[in-house]
């Protein structure tokens, strides 16, 4: 039998991953989505708050209940290891969750705050299923105001919003564990894109075409790959005249703020755009690998670019 999907998406309150989380079951076809928060509900029932003051806390208050807390100097360092504590209670049970999918071959989508890169162990499961962890993230002021409106629709607005500063440390602390261990991030942008880029890394349909545009017509062929149509450059060839071996570029971007930024510092940094321009110069084309949510905007993508004369005509 084949291994079972088990989708992990974790993020900070606010940035919309019980919305992504369910566009994308829908897409996949998974009938299984299941909230951290109703976990930890159950295990509030079974470990008393005399013994877990943290976890019958909420995680953005959870250092409140930690044993010297003088010991921290830093608010910031305070504010992670009580929400550390506090998913630290939850994390055994979706454990045991994601054990019983796979012995029952089922896949399942799991989302919610507790969900925290290097405290939950993924790796037990990677010989029985094929699992993929996301931390999502979003810039401040559109955190805030996804942060207002979610405070607003489940009632619970006064205290939610009083304590914004606490879960943005937990959406900074989450965003660093991700990267400590190699736990893709997810900008999230429209459901719509934010859903393409998790599909791009979970269907994985990538090529690689030779591009023959000039460095002022860059901004455009990003525009038609990562804006247009969701999907990310993954990386760049330069196969320079007189090198037995190529220059190889990992770039692996996919969400528009990054590209923005890009051309915006390549635009603006006289040098740097003099040295690209070289590495064009040098090279007929470059071989470059594109990554799409599946095949059909694949192909699409080559044909705007082939389309637009970007591509080079074998």
């Amino acid at each position: 039998m084949r291994k079972p999907y088990v989708i992990l998406i974790g993020s900070a309150s606010g940035i919309g991953k019980s919305t992504i989380a369910a566009e994308l079951a829908k897409k996949l076809n998974i009938k299984h989505l299941i909230e951290s928060d109703f976990i930890r509900a159950v295990v509030r029932g079974i470990i008393g708050k005399e013994y877990a003051p943290a976890l019958h806390s909420s995680s953005y208050d959870a250092y409140n209940g930690l044993r010297n807390k003088s010991r921290y100097t830093d608010y910031s360092d305070l504010v992670s290891a009580g929400f550390d504590e506090h998913a630290s209670y939850v994390i055994p049970a979706l454990e045991k969750i994601i054990q019983r999918a796979i012995t029952d071959y089922d896949d399942i989508v799991i989302e919610g705050v507790h969900l925290v890169p290097g405290l939950i162990d993924i790796e037990q499961f990677e010989e029985h299923a094929n699992i993929y962890f996301f931390v999502l993230s979003s810039d401040e002021d559109s955190h805030k105001e996804r942060f207002v409106k979610r405070a607003v629709q489940i009632h619970r607005g006064g205290k939610q919003l009083d304590f914004f500063k606490e879960n943005r440390i937990i959406h900074d602390h989450l965003l660093k564990q991700a990267e400590m261990n190699n736990v893709p991030v997810i900008n999230t942008e429209t459901i719509d894109k934010t859903v393409d880029k998790i599909l791009a890394i979970i269907n994985k349909s990538c090529t690689t075409v030779k591009l023959i545009n000039s460095i002022d017509e860059l901004e455009d062929v990003i525009d038609i790959i990562i804006n247009q149509n969701n999907a990310s450059i993954e990386k760049v060839t330069y196969n320079i005249k007189g090198f037995k071996e190529p220059l190889i570029r990992n770039i692996g971007v996919s969400d528009a703020e990054s590209a923005k930024r890009f051309i915006t510092n390549i635009n603006e940094n006289k040098d740097k755009k003099e040295y690209l321009s070289e590495l064009y110069n040098l090279s007929e084309y470059r071989p470059t690998t594109i990554c799409a949510s599946n095949q059909e905007k694949l192909d699409e993508i080559i044909k705007q670019l082939k389309d637009k004369g970007y591509v080079l005509n074998e």
